[in-house]
């Protein structure tokens, strides 16, 4: 299951969060985690260069995008070669949108698309779609032409 998907600016402050299957309690910790994950190890780093740390019995996949963090964690079925086909979905599904690897103001400029394009991508906790085509067309809120 994908427990959490994650998108921070570069001083640490949360963009977009979704949690799945992660009790409420828990939410501050894996938030701050990350974040001191990037913080420590993302300086430097080339656009789309995935890094892969395991905490517990959990995966994270995380990579920067322009001027944005992502952090994918998930666990059983979603291994670190998974997650890696989720964040390039969605690393590939925001340049789409953006037109570009975004700097913090486009991100957010875009923040609807990007939501709309994120919950067509993964869906309670599992990786839903992963065509661009598929997704561009589920984002424009018309039913698809084929399944």
């Amino acid at each position: 299951m994908i427990l959490a998907v994650l998108f921070a600016n570069a001083e640490g402050n949360i963009l977009i969060e979704r949690f799945h299957g992660v009790p409420a309690e828990e939410r501050l910790h894996w938030r701050s985690f990350l974040i001191k994950l990037g913080a420590d190890n993302l300086k430097g780093v080339k656009n789309e260069e995935l890094l892969v740390a395991c905490h517990k019995s959990v995966y994270i996949v995380y990579t920067v995008l322009g001027d944005v963090a992502i952090y994918v964690v998930g666990k059983d079925e979603y291994d670190e070669l998974a997650l890696s086909e989720v964040i390039f979905v969605i690393t590939s599904a925001v340049k789409d949108v953006c037109g570009k690897p975004p700097t913090e103001r486009l991100f957010l400029d875009k923040y609807g698309r990007i939501c709309l394009c994120l919950d067509e991508i993964v869906w309670k906790g599992y990786l839903e779609n992963t065509e661009k085509d598929r997704i561009k067309r589920l984002i424009r809120l018309k039913p698809p032409t084929e399944f």
